[in-house]
């Protein structure tokens, strides 16, 4: 499975207004972050879940030992591009720390019980970042 390409693909329905196979398009949100090695724009489909005015993403990496690079990215430069539904905007990528983090860490998993298995096959604190509109 190449990832790349899935994502490649994924990209390009979701700009084009269709059905995206096995995800649902109401919980995808496109997030472009810059390279921080290359100074590149990086665009990555993932899950968002809605609180309030911001979205929230989660960096499981699906329980890998490492962050996600978009996380990485965002780490050293928080001001992002995100697409949801018809709407592009900017926005700021805010980590969530302490018992923010804590309460709405128990809540992702109650609802998404697959990160509570992601978090099972990690050491490190799967963060969850709020994307703010600028």
């Amino acid at each position: 499975m190449d990832m790349k390409e899935i994502n490649r693909a994924t990209i390009a329905r979701f700009r084009a207004g269709g059905e995206i196979e096995g995800m649902h398009r109401d919980k995808l949100v496109l997030l472009t972050t810059v390279g921080r090695r290359t100074g590149k724009p990086y665009t990555t489909p993932m899950m968002f879940h809605r609180d309030g005015d911001r979205l929230l993403v989660i960096a499981s990496n699906i329980g890998a030992p490492t962050h996600p690079d978009w996380y990485q990215n965002l780490a050293r430069d928080p001001e992002v591009t995100v697409e949801v539904g018809e709407e592009t905007y900017d926005a700021l990528a805010i980590p969530l720390e302490g018992d923010e983090h804590e309460r709405v860490w128990t809540m992702l998993k109650r609802e998404y019980p697959f990160f509570a298995d992601h978090e099972t096959k990690t050491e490190r604190v799967i963060p969850v970042v709020a994307l703010t509109r600028r």
